[in-house]
């Protein structure tokens, strides 16, 4: 099992963080181009518990690979959680946590995930898979600040 840890602070009043994060849409206006990220079912409504999310993602070498997760938690303005049903993690469990603080929005992401390959799973995690997912949450980071103006990094750890 594997973790990743962020949080951000955000310009933003509650209200329209969570307007934002809570719009499924959204995603792919926060996920690198390269990854040609496509909502293909369930993006319609905003976040509830139960819903079920269907996507085509690119994460390496150009390959499509199919994704579905499932809202399995969801408090409005406070926290929802996605895991995956179907796709290319064993496992993949994310919290998304927002909180006022400092006249802005504190948003925390914590995120747990396995993958396939028996005893190269760490190797792989290693070599590919850890490092990419970070860059993911690094560039969107970064294309957080040009949406919404200076945003401040509270840490990201692995």
């Amino acid at each position: 099992m594997y973790r990743l840890q962020t949080a951000v602070w955000l310009p933003l009043s509650l209200e329209e963080a969570w307007d934002f994060f809570s719009s499924p849409a959204n995603l792919s206006n926060i996920t690198p181009q390269e990854m040609r990220f496509e909502i293909l079912e369930g993006a319609g409504q905003k976040t509830y518990a139960g819903q079920i999310i269907r996507y085509k993602v690119r994460p390496l070498l150009g390959i499509a690979i199919s994704w579905t997760t499932e809202i399995t938690h969801c408090v409005d303005h406070r926290y929802f959680v996605d895991e995956q049903r179907f796709g290319p993690y064993k496992f993949w469990h994310h919290q998304h946590h927002f909180r006022e603080q400092d006249g802005g929005v504190l948003m925390e992401d914590d995120l747990h995930y396995s993958l396939y390959g028996g005893p190269f799973a760490g190797l792989i995690n290693a070599l590919i898979v850890g490092g990419r997912v970070k860059e993911i949450f690094t560039y969107r980071e970064g294309k957080l600040e040009e949406l919404f103006g200076k945003t401040a990094v509270r840490g990201l750890s692995r």
